[in-house]
């Protein structure tokens, strides 16, 4: 019998539109699929800048602001929302490696699959609070 994690947290994971046009959401989500973890929601949509800019709002002063938003409003991006046990921001993020994919950890998505800084072709919510806010931005029909 497989080993299954009680159900008990939700975060946001958005393949990025490198990750889409690169035609990696199969071996993204796969390898959270893998880990035990579930798919709650998913929808392939084209980012508006108006989301894209409440999405990155805490980087709204810094110098990379406009090509963040650029970026991940350019083609569509696969926007889900992932189930697990407690903490699955953390399990998300762990898979993911660090941001910039030249220092990411093999095994990890952006260790095997990217080389770039500005294109890392996954985003994972950083803590249970932009879970929450990412999720009601994304999904407002799942809170």
């Amino acid at each position: 019998m497989r080993y299954r994690a009680r159900l008990v947290d939700r975060t946001l994971v958005i393949v990025k539109p490198d990750g889409v046009e690169r035609r990696l959401c199969g071996e993204i989500l796969g390898r959270l699929e893998a880990k035990g973890l579930t798919l709650a929601a998913a929808e392939l949509r084209t980012i508006t800048v108006e989301v894209a800019e409440r999405h990155y709002a805490e980087h709204a002063e810094r110098p990379f602001f406009g090509d963040l938003v650029a970026f991940i409003t350019r083609s569509p991006a696969l926007v889900t929302v992932v189930e697990g046990p407690e903490n699955t921001w953390k399990i998300v993020r762990t898979l993911m490696g660090t941001t910039n994919p030249q220092e990411a950890a093999p095994g990890t998505i952006r260790g095997d699959l990217a080389i770039e800084l500005t294109e890392n072709l996954i985003h994972g919510s950083d803590s249970p609070e932009s879970a929450a806010r990412e999720i009601a931005l994304f999904f407002p029909e799942l809170d």
